[in-house]
Formats: structure tokens, sequence, C-alpha cells
């Protein structure tokens, strides 16, 4: 892997791959829903959108989608908190047909006026179907819990509201200020070479503006008891996000977070899994996560249990997250979580795509790349003592969030939360 930073600013980076006949390129931008205001929340997902709306050699959205169809490509696109991101996967023969694409809609995407009013109701549409899917839509309110009115805490694809509101103008006017060229990431991986698919990149991102984009709004965190958001809704199951405030990728016990998420419910041998789904029968799924941006971070479990027996899978869960504070993780334990972790980032680091996503998300967000033992080190590092020390730091009452959505009052899980 090489990285080379250009005339313009602009980051490069090339992984050739030998075991695969597959190139991907992805463009990286680090702009997203906390780097916008109020106002115009929802507007880096928005512009997302538009970039397959159409540019001056490929005009239509039809375009767009048959030049990549043509070969067989996978390519999508997505938007984050901190990032925006396009990617195209091609056969490697078909390298530089994929790189000129990605470029094109990156830079010359023309946001036709009429296709603006009209993706307005796909987005819509699209905050809808979250707002009906109780899994997702747990997620979201989670989110909202522990940041509440600043970006951190709104939903990536923005309100209605804001989309209906914004226009073409506030598009090219947020997209000139933010897709420039230093705050830009290009990642070529696959079956390449190196020199060959630099020289490709310079040359198509050679038009791209100077500059470094905006930085996202910073996070505030307050809490000082345990909170309880409800969104009281008619349901055959009730689906809970429980977790508390962790620490972010500049933390020291980034991995120790990674860890005690593996141990409590990242695997089917997990404590949670055990207990909750095996032992207890309350759930279907069943999983505890470890979240980590550039300023925040969190823990969070998340199920789906019968309405009737929400407080008592809200009270196992509180059971296992105390009993991870106060009682030393065994060797075994701790070395079971710890081989999980680096044999599942091995696997899900085999294909191109997640290469590249890997290695383009850690130089946006911490303008360094890692080897896959640079990880494993890291994981390997994690002690027990870590493990006990980082779950006393994040396992205590004013650190507690549970966010619901289901037929409930939220008092009676309140005191369930104030009784940690």
């Amino acid at each position: 892997m090489k990285k080379k930073i250009l005339e313009n600013g602009l980051r490069v980076v090339t992984i050739p791959l030998k075991n695969t006949k597959v190139a991907t390129v992805f463009v990286l931008v680090k702009t997203g829903s906390k780097h916008e205001e109020k106002d115009i929340s929802g507007i880096s997902h928005f512009l997302e959108h538009m970039l397959f709306k159409g540019t001056k050699r490929r005009p239509s959205p039809l375009k767009i989608a048959e030049d990549l169809d043509k070969v067989g490509g996978l390519y999508n696109a997505f938007t984050g908190e901190e990032y925006t991101g396009y990617y195209a996967k091609v056969n490697a023969s078909k390298m530089g047909l994929a790189v000129d694409w990605v470029s094109d809609i990156y830079l010359n995407s023309s946001l036709p006026k009429n296709e603006v009013e009209k993706e307005k109701g796909v987005i819509k549409e699209e905050i809808n179907m979250r707002f009906d899917n109780p899994m997702s839509h747990c997620q979201l309110l989670f989110n909202k819990l522990l940041y509440g009115e600043q970006p951190a805490g709104r939903d990536i694809a923005g309100t209605k509201e804001t989309v209906s509101s914004m226009d073409r103008k506030d598009l090219l006017s947020y997209m000139d200020s933010q897709y420039v060229s230093e705050s830009t990431v290009v990642v070529v991986a696959g079956n390449i070479k190196e020199k060959e698919a630099r020289e490709e990149v310079e040359r198509a991102f050679s038009g791209i503006k100077k500059g470094k984009a905006k930085e996202s709004f910073p996070v505030i965190e307050k809490q000082k008891e345990p909170k309880v958001l409800n969104f009281k809704k008619s349901t055959d199951q009730t689906h809970m996000a429980l977790g508390v405030r962790g620490f972010g990728i500049f933390h020291p016990h980034r991995y120790t977070q990674e860890v005690i998420a593996a141990v409590l419910g990242g695997m089917m041998s997990s404590r949670l899994f055990i207990k909750i789904r095996d032992k207890m029968g309350l759930a279907y799924y069943i999983r505890t996560t470890a979240e980590d941006n550039p300023d925040t971070g969190f823990l969070v479990t998340q199920a789906g249990v019968d309405n009737e027996k929400a407080k008592s899978a809200v009270e196992a869960i509180l059971e296992e997250y105390r009993r991870i504070r106060d009682r030393k993780v065994s060797a075994e334990e701790l070395k079971k979580a710890k081989e999980h972790l680096k044999g599942k980032t091995a696997i899900l680091l085999e294909s191109s795509d997640a290469l590249a996503y890997f290695h383009g998300t850690s130089e946006i967000l911490e303008g360094r790349s890692y080897k896959l033992e640079d990880i494993f080190a890291l994981i390997d590092e994690v002690t027990a003592e870590d493990v006990k020390k980082a779950s006393f730091e994040m396992f205590n009452p004013e650190k507690l969030n549970l966010s619901l959505v289901g037929p409930h009052n939220k008092k009676e899980f309140e005191e369930i939360l104030n009784n940690f």
C-alpha cells in the first residue's frame, strides 16, 4: 500500500492485491451530517443522491447507471456523520473506466433542477421507511438521546421539512465548499499496477477545486443521570437500544471498548447472547456493538423482545453490564474476545472494496492508515485490567441511555436505570 499527496492536496492511496480479478475505486470526502447547520440538516445525504443524476458527458441517471451496468460493475454511495463515499467495483481490466466514472460524478455533476425536486420525494420516502422500521427508528432515537439538538443527534437524512426547504443553489454552495482537494481521499484497491492507477487518478482529478472543507461541529456531551427516550407505538415487539457513553478513536481505551462489546454481545457465545436468547428465550436478535468517532464513542446493546418482557430484558442486560464492571474478566474469555475481533477483522478485509473503505476512512478520520498487523497488536495489548478500568468508567448510572420503540411508559424504565 502506498499513499501520495498530489500537488493540489488530493490524497491517493493504492493497494495492489494479487489474488483477485477485480479493482475498486473509492472516493471519500470529509463531510457529513456533523458538518451541517440545522436549517440544511440532511444536505450531505441529499447531495450524495444528486450525484447520480447526470454530468455533461453522462447527462442522465440512465447514462450514469448504464456505463457500469454494461461491464457488470457494482457501484453505490453512502453518507455518514463524518464523511461521504462513492465507489465502483469492476473487473480489473476496467479500472480506468471506474476511475473515470467516479471522478465524473464527483467533479462534474450538474444537479438538474427538475431532478432536485423529484429527489426530495425519494428522500422523504427513505425517511418514512426508517421511521416505519422500529429497529432502525430505535437506533436513530439512541443517537438523539445521546446528543440531542446538535448535528451528532440528528438523522443523517435530515427531516422532511429541511429536505423540502433546500434548493439547487444550496446543494451547489455546499458542494463547492466541501468537495475540495485537501478533504478528499481516493483509494484504488485490487489487481492493479500502482503507478498506472495513481496516474489515472491524478489525470481524472486534475480539475478538483483546491482547498480544505469546513470542519465538523464539535460534539458537546452533557449527562448527569440516566436517560430514557420512548417512542410510544403499537408494535408486536419492543425494540430497544441500551448503552453507555464511551471512547472515541483517539482514546487509549478504543480497542478495550471493542473487546468489552465482544465479551458482552459481539458473538453467539457472548454473555448476552447466551443469557438473553439461549437461557431466557427473550429475543431473536441481541447484539452489542461499540462505536468510536473522532470526538465521541459509545457502547450499545440492541434487542427486540416481547412487549411484556421488555423490563426483564433491560434488567438482564444491566446485570451483565454490572458484572463486567465489578468482576475481572477471565483470561480465557478475554483471549476468546480478542481472537474473535482479529479473525472477524481479517475476514472483513478480504475484498478490495472492504480494504478501500477501511484505509480510506482511516485516512479521512485519522490522517493515517493501519496494517492488519498494527490492528492485531493493538487488540492483543488489551488486558483484563484495561477491561475492568474502562468498564468502571463506562458502566455507571450517569452514562446510561435507553431508547425504546413500543407501547410503554418511560417512567417504569427510568426507575430500573436509576437503580443501576
